[in-house]
């Protein structure tokens, strides 16, 4: 059952732009810096992410899931630079985007995080807890995680968990 959405949350949703909510100054670093030490500044500065940065420009996005399945499950030393595995091509908001807009862009692209430009240079990112907490509605905030989180993982996930 689809859970329905209060005509106020998707006003608010419309009104507030997500450069009122992202968090300025987003962790990032170039794309010749090692997987080890971008896993060190996630740890560091208690970040699930990273946007990957050339000549001041982002383009790319690494998460912790990203370098722990690249360095735990695929064995790749973690003094690679971490520019090859980061993810491509990258998608961001800009900060007068509304709430709405950008939590369809994260449906669409089935992201969980979405960096802030404005123009060509990082201005912030914003993430879906980010997007869910600023509607102040418990269940529109549970339907967007909800959507999000079906779209990024696999289908068979809800329906055959465990099995081998």
């Amino acid at each position: 059952m689809r859970a329905r959405q209060d005509p106020r949350a998707a006003r608010t949703l419309a009104a507030v732009q997500i450069g009122e909510v992202m968090t300025h100054g987003a962790v990032s670093a170039p794309p010749e810096a090692t997987l080890g030490e971008v896993a060190e500044l996630m740890r560091d500065r208690s970040v699930g992410s990273v946007v990957i940065v050339d000549h001041d420009r982002p383009v790319a996005l690494i998460t912790d899931r990203d370098v722990a399945l690249v360095i735990g499950a695929d064995g790749v030393d973690r003094g690679e630079p971490v520019g090859q595995y980061a993810t491509r091509p990258l998608v961001t908001g800009e900060p007068g985007m509304s709430l709405e807009e950008a939590a369809a862009l994260m449906v669409q692209h089935r992201i969980r995080r979405l960096p802030v430009t404005n123009g060509d240079e990082l201005a912030g990112i914003v993430t879906l807890d980010d997007l869910a907490v600023k509607t102040g509605d418990a269940t529109l905030a549970q339907q967007m995680t909800s959507e999000v989180t079906r779209a990024v993982v696999p289908g068979f996930f809800f329906h055959h968990r465990g099995e081998g």
